[in-house]
């Protein structure tokens, strides 16, 4: 199995990076045998806007950006809430994936000034026309409580149960569903 760790800000200076190792962390921490995670930033992946013209390099971006998200299995997606919502950037470059993450799960990490649940809320829209699976349970960090002076992440550990949930139910859905993959 193949996880991707999807961070979906691409913000200088985004908290997400912190957020992103501490996923990434929490993953080493777990025995999942014969499973690998991936983080996939994108701020690697100069994406255009969706529906102007590529330049060649952002054409090869959008190809690359494919290719990879199509090598899982399934996905844990970190957003930021901006504005009661999910990063533009992010909702873009999902907008650029269909067969990709069809029939996949899909769990969700995020963080802002109630925890980014707004920001989840879209990507379960999101998520459902793109016929992924979302898990039910998320972890979500307060810009409040899990943030000092809202830019050092300092999470509480009371956040490793639902990681770990998230995570049970992520790989097994992916294993339910890479059987009619």
């Amino acid at each position: 199995m193949n996880i991707g760790v999807i961070l979906g800000s691409v913000r200088e200076g985004r908290n997400g990076e912190a957020v992103g190792k501490w996923v990434m962390d929490y993953a080493a921490t777990r025995s999942d045998e014969n499973v690998t995670y991936e983080l996939v930033d994108l701020k690697d992946y100069d994406l255009p806007l969706l529906g102007t013209q590529p330049t060649e390099a952002q054409g090869q971006a959008i190809q690359n950006w494919s290719s990879k998200i199509a090598s899982f299995d399934g996905y844990v997606i970190i957003t930021a809430e901006y504005n009661r919502a999910v990063p533009g950037a992010l909702k873009n470059a999902l907008d650029y994936l269909h067969p990709e993450v069809h029939n996949k799960p899909v769990g969700y990490v995020a963080y802002g000034g109630l925890g980014g649940l707004s920001a989840i809320q879209t990507l379960r829209l999101v998520a459902a026309e793109q016929e992924m699976a979302s898990v039910r349970t998320m972890v979500t960090f307060s810009l409040m409580a899990d943030f000092e002076n809202m830019s050092v992440f300092k999470p509480h550990d009371y956040h490793a149960v639902n990681a770990e949930k998230m995570f049970d139910q992520v790989l097994l859905w992916a294993k339910a569903f890479k059987t009619i993959r």
